[in-house]
């Protein structure tokens, strides 16, 4: 069993690897030309262009990793099958279940490397070609109306809630054209905080500058609404710079647990959290995608080498591959614009194509 185990793991990891190089580059080169046009603005060079796409690496790669794993299986056991190696080792007592039980523990070794990519590399890196993007635009710009926080604290004046917009940022903590709206209790607007940069400070603290405070005060009989302009202001927050982050920077620099804590702070300020919720399921349901695809390539090992070739299983495994990504970002979508149970959504494109790899799994222990 250890002979067959290492013939069986060598040929799929080395499948695997050489279909996830083949992808990489090319999404690598994909990337670096659409990156091509920016070079020359604001002292952004090609080897910044470079440096870019392959920070986009990981990004990839995490998403590559089952599609690579389903093709690279079926291709090493389509051989196998082609040079009647396989034929040999089921005549050797080599079942369905033990074939099936060798190639679940190579999925899970497969879904522990996606959950550390995308966990853990591919965040970060992401976070940085954020960052990257940011020194040659100026800023991150966030959509046409900014991102918008809310905040609540208990004052000596009583209860105090917050709406706070950020226009653009350059990371998680540097922010530009910040806006606060103060209100009381009772939803009374109190006071509008404006500043042109600001700083979240490791206390959650954010340091405005070039700061113009306009107050609104309850007494109808005031002739003007008095405004403050000040060079600097501390502004007292519990928003700390992760929270900030989260907000402002692409969905895809939060981790697994950066997610959870998000989607925390979004429902007890009673915002909307149904897309961090599918992203949330997503990455912590993709992993096991691996597994999935292990199942659906192990039939192609019992078809006949006469009922096509490896091209050609391998062009069905390039098409069950393909299906599945658009499958997944479909249900994403769907799931979003009608509101439907994020852990469901995340689910269901695995759990579908977990049904057809029993489905063949059962038609090969049956008739095979």
């Amino acid at each position: 069993m250890r002979t067959v185990r290492r013939l069986f793991y060598s040929d799929i990891v080395s499948a695997v690897a050489f279909v996830a190089v083949a992808f990489l580059s090319l999404f690598f080169f994909i990337d670096f030309v659409d990156e091509l046009g920016n070079v020359g603005s604001r002292g952004y060079t090609m080897l910044n262009a470079a440096a870019f796409s392959l920070l986009l690496v990981p990004s990839h790669l995490y998403e590559l990793v089952p599609i690579a794993v389903l093709i690279g299986a079926i291709y090493a056991l389509a051989r196998l099958a082609q040079t009647s190696q396989y034929t040999i080792l089921r005549t050797g007592g080599l079942g369905p279940w033990r074939a099936l039980s060798l190639l679940t523990v190579l999925g899970l070794l497969f879904a522990v490397l996606t959950y550390v990519v995308g966990d853990h590399v591919a965040p970060q890196s992401e976070r940085l070609a954020s960052e990257l993007q940011a020194l040659r635009r100026g800023a991150i710009k966030i959509g046409r109306s900014g991102a918008w926080l809310k905040d609540h604290a208990m004052t000596t004046q009583g209860e105090r809630s917050y709406s706070v917009n950020v226009g653009s940022a350059e990371g998680g903590s540097v922010l530009h054209d910040v806006r606060v709206f103060e209100f009381d209790g009772d939803g009374r607007l109190l006071r509008r905080i404006s500043a042109a940069n600001a700083r979240v400070g490791m206390d959650s603290a954010w340091h405005l500058k070039d700061v113009r405070i306009t107050r609104w005060l309850v007494d109808p009989a005031a002739s003007r609404v008095p405004e403050d302009v000040l060079d600097e202001y501390v502004w007292p927050s519990t928003l700390s710079a992760s929270v900030v982050a989260a907000a402002v920077l692409p969905i895809g620099t939060m981790s697994t647990i950066d997610l959870y804590r998000y989607i925390g702070h979004l429902s007890v300020n009673e915002q909307a959290a149904q897309r961090q919720e599918i992203q949330f399921w997503k990455r912590a349901l993709y992993p096991f995608a691996c597994l999935v695809m292990i199942g659906l390539a192990l039939p192609f090992a019992y078809l006949s080498a006469r009922s096509g070739g490896i091209s050609l299983k391998v062009f069905g495994g390039i098409m069950l591959g393909i299906s599945f990504v658009l499958l997944n970002n479909v249900a994403g979508h769907l799931g979003l614009l009608r509101n439907w149970t994020p852990w469901i959504v995340a689910s269901a494109p695995s759990a579908l194509y977990m049904l057809m790899s029993f489905a063949a799994f059962s038609w090969l222990v049956r008739y095979r």
